[in-house]
């Protein structure tokens, strides 16, 4: 499950595909670790890197909807996984010029407009950049403040107002713009573009390799030729291009893990304290043996994500539960991961010249990125009634790695009626292994569930945010736990590694229980029912020392990066 980019041969995709992966990987390495890390250090910009999607037509051949550009480009959610993870492996700043272009598109091609689809298209196949301007310095992702205004004029309109935190904004060809008209009110969005002498980039708000920019539009001309989408068009447009690009976010956390893995991995193997290699200490065999499980999960749960958004319909909107997951859910592990990985190489990981150094500054922006962690667990929170309750019937999903362009993904209608998704019942993948941790957290989800029922959230509790939060952590590692049983069928994981993943599942739960246990307004029948839900781990000398060594410890100088000029 581990990707190691001097092994891998993506034998798995169609030969475009694979060709494209393999130049994007044999580009960073003979890059070097040395010039990323300078650039990195330096805040140079990326321009190394547009300057390869354009000469290999990257951007146009993955993120250009079928019937726009040549036989081999299409939307397919499967390949984009697999380009997201080597762009997070290699560094944050590659990613996110990657993820901002993805944001920036969403509103294109969900609109009418043609003229702007070939016109993007044709773009794309040049090697642009995209951006997205939906967030103000005032009221950041606050869509009703928005003060962006298109103002009637002359058989036109006039843009005026400012975004904020606009990555690629420095460089885009185009920047999907969010706003209001001034006549009616009605939301709006429309495509500027970044040269035009209305277009003022007034800086860089980040000290870093990034360019998030906040731009301004001083009576910016607009015709009807420039916009997108109107009204409550352009409100779901906003909210489904984030649905599909916050799934990003979660694969750029496996990859950065991924790469500070190998390094820590490597590095305690290889160092002797007190007459003992760092990596026969018992605490540090824990450390690396969670590490790797999580970050297993965080890569199982994520792919089975990526099923669900390929056969979604209007009739199944089951992604909608699974993609803030994986933005949140996902992210967070990452953080958790390279947390672990820290306290084994300490001071080393602030060493300038190592790739954890990076990690471990960037892995903290990913929760923070397209809605909190908050909102979107208040997002999940919504589904939690019928996802325990009222289960309906749905065709198994197969892996859906089919070169097939996600149709659907532009066409996601309205944005309301989450209360309504039903969902599939959990319990058949839980009830389809026989492994002793699971049976362990299965009982776990079985308190849960009865106190939904019997002790439920009072009036006064729905109100309060953050105990809600609480409850909602409890519900994701259900979900959470769900479909990475579901993949590891899918992937042939083996029962050991699957069983060590539900050891950290179990004690994840437990805390969870023990926040909800110490909420201020918890009640006495909650507490009981929390305090029953701590649960320790079936303990198992032979299946930890048999991930310990064949998955964690295996990795130990399996890779390390080009050191390059």
């Amino acid at each position: 499950m581990i990707l190691n980019p001097k092994t891998q041969t993506y034998d798995y995709l169609d030969p475009a595909s694979r060709d494209l992966m393999l130049k994007t990987i044999a580009f960073f390495e003979a890059k070097g670790k040395r010039r990323l890390k300078a650039d990195d250090h330096e805040r140079v910009w990326n321009y190394d890197f547009v300057e390869f999607i354009k000469k290999e037509n990257a951007f146009g051949i993955l993120m250009t909807p079928a019937g726009y550009g040549p036989a081999d480009s299409r939307w397919d959610t499967f390949r984009i996984c697999a380009f997201n993870e080597i762009l997070g492996f290699y560094g944050l700043c590659y990613w996110y010029t990657w993820q901002v272009s993805m944001l920036g598109l969403g509103p294109i091609w969900m609109s009418d407009n043609e003229a702007v689809k070939h016109k993007t298209a044709r773009l794309l196949q040049e090697g642009a950049v995209f951006a997205f301007g939906l967030s103000e310095k005032a009221h950041g992702a606050d869509l009703y403040a928005s003060e962006m205004t298109l103002w009637p004029v002359d058989g036109g309109y006039r843009a005026d107002g400012s975004k904020y935190y606009i990555g690629n904004a420095n460089e885009a060809a185009l920047v999907s713009t969010f706003g209001k008209m001034s006549d009616t009110g009605d939301y709006v969005f429309f495509v500027v573009e970044s040269d035009h002498e209305q277009f003022e980039c007034v800086k860089n708000v980040v000290n870093s390799q990034n360019y998030v920019a906040e731009y301004a539009l001083h009576q910016y001309p607009i015709t009807d030729a420039d916009i997108l989408s109107r009204g409550r068009d352009a409100w779901d447009a906003s909210l489904n291009t984030i649905n599909i690009c916050k799934y990003n976010l979660g694969w750029a956390s496996i990859g950065m893990c991924t790469h500070a893995f190998y390094e820590a991995i490597t590095h305690a193997a290889h160092r002797r304290l007190f007459d003992h290699y760092v990596t026969d200490f018992p605490h540090i065999k824990q450390l690396f043996t969670d590490a790797y499980a999580r970050l297993t999960a965080m890569k199982l749960f994520a792919l089975r994500a990526a099923d669900y958004m390929r056969s979604a319909s209007a009739e199944d909107r089951r992604y909608l539960l699974y993609n803030p997951l994986v933005k949140m859910k996902v992210t967070t592990q990452g953080e958790e991961v390279i947390n672990l990985l820290w306290d084994v190489i300490a001071a080393k990981g602030f060493e300038k010249d190592l790739f954890f150094e990076m990690a471990a500054r960037d892995i903290r922006a990913l929760p923070k990125l397209e809605g909190t962690v908050h909102v979107n667990m208040a997002l999940v929170v919504k589904f939690m009634p019928n996802y325990f309750f009222f289960p309906a019937e749905f065709p198994e999903i197969a892996r859906r790695d089919d070169a097939v362009n996600d149709d659907f993904l532009f066409h996601q209608g309205a944005t309301k009626g989450l209360g309504k998704i039903r969902f599939h019942d959990y319990a058949l993948a839980y009830d389809s292994v026989d492994l002793p941790n699971v049976h362990v957290f299965k009982e776990q989800i079985a308190l849960f569930k009865e106190m939904l029922f019997a002790a439920r959230p009072t009036e006064e509790q729905t109100k309060d945010i953050d105990f809600l939060l609480n409850l909602g952590e409890l519900f994701s590692l259900v979900a959470y736990g769900q479909l990475i049983l579901e993949n590891a069928r899918i992937y042939g994981v083996e029962d050991e590694l699957v069983d060590q993943i539900f050891d950290f599942m179990i004690r994840d739960f437990s805390k969870f229980a023990l926040q909800v246990y110490a909420k201020t307004g918890s009640s006495e029948q909650q507490m009981a029912y929390c305090l029953r839900m701590i649960r320790k781990p079936v303990v198992d000398v032979a299946r930890f020392e048999g991930v310990w060594q064949r998955y964690a410890f295996a990795l130990a100088d399996a890779y390390e990066m080009n050191a390059g000029s």
